[in-house]
C-alpha cells in the first residue's frame, strides 16, 4: 500500500511538473509572441505614416515646382496633417490651415539624395500636441530652392497599439490557463497507460509471477516498455519456478533418508549397549528430529511460495486451536491458559491454519517463563488469535525482522533450543495466503503475536 501511493504522489508529481512546464513555455512563448506582434504592427503602422507623408510631401512639392507657390496648402483627404514650406532663409512661406501664421515647426535636415528619411516630431503647435512623424523634400527652383515638411500625427497609431497591448495583456493570462487546462488534460491521457500498467504492477507478487502486464495497442515506447517487463516477468517467473522446484523437490528427496535415519536412531538409542552409546543416540535423535523439522518447513515454504495446497473452505478456528493446544501441552510441562479461547469461523486450510497455531505456540513456549496466553475471539468481521508468552520479548526494532526466513534474535541463537527461524516466516506467509496480517505486541513482560483473519459469518 505505501509502494503504491508513493508511486501514484510520484505520478502526481510528474503530472505536476509536465504541466508547470507547459504553463511555463506557453506563457513565454505567448509574451514573445504578444511584444513581437506590437513591435512588428508598431513598425508596420509607422511605415505607413511614412509613406503616407512622403505622399503628401511629394504632392506639395510637385505643386511647388509647376506653379507659384500659394500661402495656404488645401488640406489632404485623407486625414489631419501639418504641411509647412519654408525658403533657404528659414522663413515659411506656405502652410496649411491647422499651422497658419505660426512659426516654423520643422528643423531637421533634409537629404538631397535617396528616399527621403522620415523623422519624429514633438510639440507641433497643432492641436494636443503628441507625436508626430515628418519628411521634408527639396522643392522650388535652383534660384529659389524651398523644403516642404509633411507631418501626422501618430496618435491613432498610438491608440490602437495602447488598446492592443492591453487586451493582450488581458487576454494571455486566460490562454494561458486554457492551454494549461488542455495540457493537464493531455498529459493525464497520455499518462494514463502509465498508471494501468503500475496498477498492474503493484498487483503482481512474487508468489503471482505468472501475470503479464496488458500491452498497449499502439506502437510507441510504452507498447516496447510493456512488452519489455512482460519479458522481464517470464525470466523471473522461470527462475523463481526453477529454484521453488529445486527446494520442494531437495526438501521431498530428503525425507525418506531422514524418516530411515530417525528410525535407526531410535533402534540404536532403545538397545545401546552402554550408557555412553544411548547418551549419543539420544542426542543424534534430537537433530535428527530438527532436521526433519526444518526440512518440512522448507518443504512448507516451498508450496506456500507456489500457491499450492491451500485449499479454502470454511474451518472453526477454535477447534484447531484447542487441539493444537492440546498437543502443545503435552510436549511441555508449562500452563498454557486457553479460558480466553472462543467461537471463530473463517475461510481457508485447515491444515495450513493448524500450522500456524502449532508455530506460534512452539514459539511462545520456548521463550515463555512461567505460562502462555491463547485467546481468539471474532467481532466486525475479523477473526483475532492472539498467543501470548512472559519471556523476554521482542525489541520494537526487531518485530518485522522477524517474520523474514531464518531471522533468529540473538537471545534465540544463544539458546540450545532455538528454532531455525523459519516458524514466523511460516505463519506469516500462510496468514497473508489467507488474505490476513500478523502483528507483533508487547505483553509486560513478553510478546503478544496477533493473527487477523477474515471471519465468516456463521
Amino acid at each position: 500500500m505505501a509502494a503504491g501511493v508513493r508511486f501514484w504522489w510520484a505520478h502526481r508529481s510528474l503530472r505536476l511538473r509536465l504541466t508547470a512546464a507547459a504553463a511555463l513555455v506557453i506563457a513565454v512563448g505567448l509574451a514573445a509572441a504578444a511584444v513581437l506582434l506590437v513591435v512588428w504592427l508598431h513598425a508596420s503602422l509607422v511605415n505607413g505614416l511614412d509613406s503616407a507623408a512622403l505622399q503628401r510631401a511629394e504632392v506639395v512639392a510637385a505643386d511647388a515646382d509647376s506653379a507659384p507657390i500659394n500661402a495656404d496648402i488645401p488640406a489632404a483627404d485623407h486625414g489631419e496633417d501639418a504641411v509647412q514650406v519654408v525658403d533657404r532663409g528659414g522663413n515659411v512661406i506656405a502652410s496649411s490651415g491647422n499651422l497658419r501664421h505660426r512659426p516654423r515647426a520643422f528643423f531637421f535636415p533634409v537629404s538631397r539624395s535617396g528616399t527621403p528619411r522620415a523623422h519624429a516630431v514633438q510639440d507641433i503647435p497643432v492641436g494636443e500636441s503628441g507625436s508626430w512623424r515628418a519628411v521634408g523634400v527639396p522643392a522650388g527652383s535652383a534660384r529659389n530652392p524651398v523644403t516642404v515638411y509633411v507631418a501626422v500625427p501618430t496618435e491613432s497609431v498610438d491608440q490602437g497599439l495602447a488598446r492592443l497591448a492591453a487586451g493582450l495583456a488581458a487576454g494571455t493570462p486566460a490562454v494561458v490557463a486554457l492551454l494549461t487546462a488542455v495540457v493537464w488534460a493531455l498529459t493525464g491521457r497520455a499518462l494514463r497507460p502509465v498508471e494501468a500498467m503500475r496498477a498492474q504492477t503493484a498487483e503482481i507478487t512474487a508468489s503471482d509471477l505468472g501475470r503479464r502486464l496488458d500491452v498497449p495497442p499502439t506502437a510507441d515506447a510504452l507498447a516496447r516498455l510493456a512488452r519489455t517487463l512482460n519479458d522481464l516477468l517470464e525470466r523471473l517467473d522461470t527462475a523463481t519456478r526453477r529454484q521453488r522446484r529445486f527446494i520442494a523437490d531437495a526438501a521431498h528427496e530428503l525425507r525418506s533418508p531422514l524418516s530411515a535415519l530417525r528410525t535407526r536412531l531410535d533402534v540404536a538409542a532403545r538397545h545401546a549397549s552402554s550408557p555412553e552409546a544411548q547418551t549419543l543416540a539420544g542426542s543424534l535423535l534430537r537433530d535428527c528430529e530438527r532436521l526433519t523439522r526444518l526440512v518440512d518447513d522448507l518443504l512448507r515454504l516451498a508450496r506456500l511460495d507456489d500457491r499450492r495446497g491451500i485449499r479454502m473452505r470454511s474451518v472453526d478456528l477454535d477447534e484447531i486451536v484447542f487441539a493444537e493446544v492440546r498437543e502443545a501441552r503435552r510436549r511441555t510441562g508449562l500452563p498454557i491458559d486457553q479460558h480466553a479461547v472462543g467461537a471463530a469461523r473463517v475461510r481457508g486450510d485447515a491444515d495450513a491454519l493448524a500450522r500456524v497455531a502449532r508455530n506460534l505456540l512452539d514459539n511462545a513456549v520456548r521463550y515463555a517463563r512461567s505460562r502462555v496466553t491463547v485467546s481468539l475471539h471474532s467481532g466486525d468481521g475479523t477473526a483475532c488469535l492472539v498467543v501470548a508468552d512472559d519471556g523476554p520479548g521482542i525489541p520494537d526494532a526487531d518485530r518485522e525482522r522477524v517474520f523474514e526466513r531464518f531471522t533468529r534474535l540473538d537471545d534465540a541463537r544463544s539458546r540450545d533450543t532455538g528454532g531455525s527461524g523459519l516458524g514466523l516466516a511460516i505463519v506469516h506467509d500462510v496468514v497473508m495466503a489467507h488474505h490476513g496480517r500478523t502483528l507483533i505486541e508487547d505483553n509486560h513482560p513478553g510478546a503478544r503475536v496477533v493473527v487477523l483473519l477474515p471471519a465468516e459469518e456463521c
